[in-house]
This record gives structure tokens, C-alpha cells and sequence, in this order.
């Protein structure tokens, strides 16, 4: 006997009516579903993502190739081809926003530059929110009335320097910094959250309103509730920001607790969020 039925719709509306066990969460991008544009060889931002994201909220990845983090090795990624066509295949998936996860990649000539970047990301993939770590972190700092900032980086000199020149242009003087002079993007994930949350108190300063964290494959969150409560000030991070930013661009309230002062307004219900 053929069983086989050919109309989903009654089948659909059939399930209404019926009485189902509970179901595990699944990962399902219920809430918002983020595409994020990312460096092949790195890591932690996509681990910290998930660590931060309460059921209903996912990640969808596609990569670009980093040579090396060095000036010319970003220059040299961010001008290849398979800039856009990471872009392009992360927007085929039914997404909400679009994250270029990059922080001194799209920083690395200004505010004009990651304007720009934008802007091509949004000719290549319209319909999405579009943004990048440099604008989230710039929305973060807003967020949290930061004005005058310290600046902790695992990068080397001449990409901390442009860390700060952006900073600045965008009217946060840097107060105090420091840098950890890493080149090799394996390394960047390496340092622990101890030696992390050393180098950030190491950058404190009286008159810092808030202490900012750059790079996406440098751990960070796992060490920010524990900074705040000891610095007694926000501490943003390149990758908690650009979370941020994706939710409050969606409207999802799409954060699990504890990962800092920032997700105040974007923490999930208890229900959602456990």
C-alpha cells in the first residue's frame, strides 16, 4: 500500500493538533542568524560567538586567506578576489546580518576605508544589516559613553599605531596602550586568557573611561566580566562588540549573562538563555 503523501501544507497544519515530546535546542538561528565574513586561519571568534550566543542566535562562516597579520598582508587579503566571494557565500544563507570579522582589517586606513568596505559589502550582498569590527567597536564605545580610552593589542607596532590613529579620528584619545608584537595568526590564539588579562590591566589608566581589546582571533570574553569588576569600568573587546552590534542591529535579544556591562539591554530570558 502507498503511503507517500504529496501535500505538505495539510501535513503541516495536521502537526498543530498533535501533542510532541520536548525537543533538545538544535542550534537553530530562530532569534538571528549572523553571517560572518572570516580569516582562514583563525579561530576565536567563532568559538567566542557561540560561548556568548543564547539559544536562537547562529553563526554561518565563510573565509578569506590572511598571509601574515602584518600591513601587507592584510593589504594583500582585503584586495583579493576572494574577499567577494566570501562575502557573496555567506549571503547566500538566509541571514540577518552580515559581519566582516576583521578588526585591523578594516581599520587599517581609517574611517573612510571601513566605509567603504561597507559599502562594497553591501553592493555585493544587499538585503542584510552589514557591519564590520571596526564600526561595532566604534558603536560599542558609544554605547558605553566611552570618551577617552586605553588600548590593549596583540599586534605589532605599525598596526597597533593604526589601532590608535583610528581611535582618535573617531574622538577617542588613547591614553595609555600596549602591544604584544605577534605576527603569526595561530600564535594570536595562543595567548592565554591569563596572559590576556594581564596585558589589559598592564593598560589601565586614571583617565580611560573604558579599555578597548583589538584583533578577532586574541581571546577576550571569558576574561571580561572578571576586568570590569576589578578595573571598575567597561571593557570592550573587538570580538564582544562586533557580537553586539549584530544583535542590536537585529533587534535580538540574543546574549547569555556574564559577558560584560555592554550586553546589559541584549541579555536573553532566563528560559531562552540557560
Amino acid at each position: 500500500m502507498n503511503t507517500f503523501s504529496n501535500s505538505p501544507s495539510t501535513d503541516l497544519a495536521a502537526t498543530a493538533d498533535k501533542a510532541y515530546p520536548k525537543f533538545r535546542y538544535d542550534g537553530s538561528g530562530d532569534l538571528a542568524r549572523i553571517g560572518l565574513i572570516y580569516i582562514a586561519s583563525s579561530v576565536v571568534m567563532e568559538e567566542e560567538m557561540w560561548a556568548m550566543s543564547a539559544p536562537g542566535v547562529s553563526t554561518h562562516t565563510a573565509r578569506v586567506k590572511l598571509p601574515k597579520v602584518t600591513v601587507e598582508g592584510i593589504e594583500q587579503m582585503m584586495n583579493a578576489p576572494e574577499l567577494e566571494q566570501a562575502a557573496r557565500l555567506a549571503g547566500a544563507a538566509p541571514i540577518d546580518v552580515l559581519l566582516f570579522g576583521g578588526t585591523s582589517a578594516s581599520f587599517l586606513h581609517g574611517t573612510a576605508y571601513d566605509h567603504a568596505l561597507i559599502e562594497k559589502l553591501r553592493q555585493w550582498v544587499p538585503g542584510p544589516k552589514i557591519t564590520t569590527a571596526s564600526t561595532a567597536t566604534l558603536a560599542a564605545l558609544k554605547q558605553v559613553k566611552a570618551g577617552k580610552v586605553a588600548l590593549a593589542t596583540p599586534y605589532l607596532p605599525e598596526i597597533h599605531e593604526r589601532a590608535i590613529r583610528f581611535l582618535e579620528e573617531n574622538g577617542h584619545q588613547v591614553v595609555k596602550s600596549a602591544y604584544l608584537g605577534i605576527s603569526d595568526d595561530h600564535a594570536l590564539a595562543e595567548v592565554s586568557l591569563e596572559q590576556v588579562y594581564d596585558h589589559v590591566l598592564s593598560v589601565d589608566h586614571a583617565d580611560a573611561t573604558a579599555i578597548f581589546v583589538s584583533c578577532t582571533n586574541f581571546r577576550t570574553v571569558g576574561a571580561i566580566e572578571a576586568l570590569e569588576q576589578k578595573l571598575g569600568k567597561p571593557v570592550i573587546s573587538a570580538i564582544q562588540a562586533s557580537f553586539w552590534h549584530c544583535l542590536a542591529l537585529t533587534g535580538a535579544a540574543g546574549a547569555k549573562p556574564g559577558y560584560g556591562q555592554l550586553f546589559k539591554e541584549m541579555i536573553a530570558a532566563p528560559e531562552v538563555s540557560s
